[in-house]
């Protein structure tokens, strides 16, 4: 994983955000945290699609993305794996409403380098954006909590749960799901058809006694697998 930026302000941020009072927090908060920097906005999974699309048109590559994930036309999920895939140098910083786990463990495992709350107060989310410049991860304290939460909770195993019973097969579609890649990605990238992995996700999510995408990834990572 590549080494987070150590000076943003001559450099570029993409500001992904659908509601203008936010949108106008969100700009003050950049441009006070790193001066000079140059940002691009979209209030849509569609206008930040079309801003990647034009990236080089625009002067130059992103080296910073902050992306909300609840937009009027998807995820911004989307777009945290997309710049994980095509552009791995892009620091993804999700700035959200949602602190459940759910929503956290989607994000890092589609890519994303860093996960603010939007009722943080300006001055701390300043600071949090600062910690950039010095190879940290700007996280929201009580979202740092949960992770720390989530894997120092014991979690008794038993046998079956273990090894879960996942075959090669599983154990690959899952390490695939967990790094944010479609049914249909994943298809291709196996080699087979998309109905075929399918039925691999639902043995996988019957097995290890999960419902969602967010709990496979947590499953792939406390596994060793994403």
């Amino acid at each position: 994983m590549p080494a987070l930026a150590t000076n943003l302000s001559a450099h570029k941020c993409l500001l992904v955000e659908d509601q203008p009072r936010t949108r106008d927090w969100l700009l003050g908060a950049l441009t006070s945290a790193f001066p000079g920097i140059s940002i691009v906005t979209a209030s849509s999974l569609h206008e930040a699609q079309a801003c990647l699309d034009a990236a080089s048109g625009l002067g130059g590559d992103f080296t910073l993305a902050v992306i909300d994930l609840g937009l009027p036309d998807g995820s911004g999920i989307d777009i945290v794996r997309r710049l994980a895939a095509e552009r791995p140098d892009t620091l993804s910083i999700v700035a959200t409403i949602y602190d459940d786990d759910a929503h956290l463990f989607e994000a890092i495992a589609a890519g994303a380098r860093g996960y603010l709350l939007k009722d943080e107060d300006v001055d701390l989310l300043i600071g949090y954006l600062r910690r950039i410049e010095q190879g940290e991860p700007p996280l929201s304290p009580s979202i740092a909590h949960r992770m720390l939460a989530h894997f120092r909770t014991p979690r008794p195993m038993s046998p079956v749960r273990d090894n879960a019973g996942l075959t090669n097969r599983e154990i690959e579609t899952l390490s695939l799901l967990s790094k944010g890649l479609t049914v249909a990605e994943t298809a291709t990238r196996l080699g087979l058809k998309p109905q075929t992995v399918a039925s691999y996700v639902k043995a996988i999510y019957q097995k290890l006694n999960i419902t969602s995408r967010a709990e496979a990834a947590r499953e792939a990572i406390r596994r060793g697998l994403a």
